[in-house]
């Protein structure tokens, strides 16, 4: 699986175990729902920033959404 769209599963998946919705999360994180959207659809590569600011949102550590990433 290419990085991109292990990052946007790893996303997704850890999304759902939250149970925030893409709009939630993307307020949580100062990013517009359709930049979440974009991000678990693999349409864009995270910035580094966004990564973070993703797994603080998500209460988890960053590493988690590189999971598998190679």
């Amino acid at each position: 699986m290419e990085p991109r769209q292990q990052f946007a599963a790893n996303l997704l998946a850890a999304r759902q175990r939250s149970g925030l919705t893409q709009e939630a999360l993307g307020f949580a994180v100062g990013l517009h729902r359709t930049e979440v959207s974009l991000l678990e659809r693999a349409g864009r590569d995270p910035r580094l920033e966004t990564i973070a600011k993703l797994a603080r949102g998500l209460e988890i550590p960053a590493s988690d959404l590189l999971n598998g990433i190679e």
